[in-house]
């Protein structure tokens, strides 16, 4: 898959860290985001959550809430009053990712994907030096791995990145590559 050029570590695609759009180009008011993170665990979805989202965007997870009950309360909390938010789950197939996306979209969230793009060996590595409490199996990794879809425009994402490292370990967001 092709990329776009890298965007600079302090700018999350639409907008820079803790930056939020009140207004579009035109002066028209922005649509509120619903934004749903993709990728193993141990890829870095939480941290980057909050270094790019956390001043902006209530965070929905289920390691957190627990039950798919509480995660639909929260959702249907931020729907209605046009809160911005993240899904901060692996989020691995169309079928996880649609439960988020088609309500988001009925109520006129601009629905933006990131999707991490890391080598299992790096994922494995950053879980295993996770505190003993908060470690997935090994196994669990490797079947998250293969249930794993890359992300598509085509299933109601308006815009869409990939998440790599750099060297430094930093994350690296691209533009997605247009489909054809």
């Amino acid at each position: 898959m092709a990329t776009g050029a890298l965007l600079p570590a302090g700018d999350a695609g639409p907008r820079g860290a803790g930056e939020r759009r009140q207004t579009t180009a035109k002066g028209e008011p922005a649509r509120p985001e619903a934004v749903l993170l993709i990728g193993l665990q141990g890829s870095g979805k939480s941290s980057f959550y909050r270094e790019r989202f956390f001043a902006t965007h209530v965070r929905i997870n289920l390691d957190m809430l627990r039950t798919r009950r509480r995660e639909t309360l929260l959702i249907d909390a931020c729907l209605p009053g046009g809160t911005p938010f993240v899904i901060d789950n692996t989020n691995p197939t169309i079928a996880a990712r649609a439960r988020y996306l088609a309500p988001a979209r009925a109520a006129g969230f601009r629905c933006t994907g990131y999707y991490f793009d890391l080598p299992l060996a790096l994922c494995l590595a950053r879980n295993a030096a996770r505190p003993p409490g908060e470690r997935i199996p090994p196994v669990g990794l490797y079947g998250m791995r293969k249930r794993l879809q890359p992300p598509t425009l085509a299933e109601g994402f308006d815009a869409l990145y990939r998440v790599t490292v750099g060297d430094d370990g930093a994350p690296l967001v691209a533009a997605w590559a247009t489909e054809a």
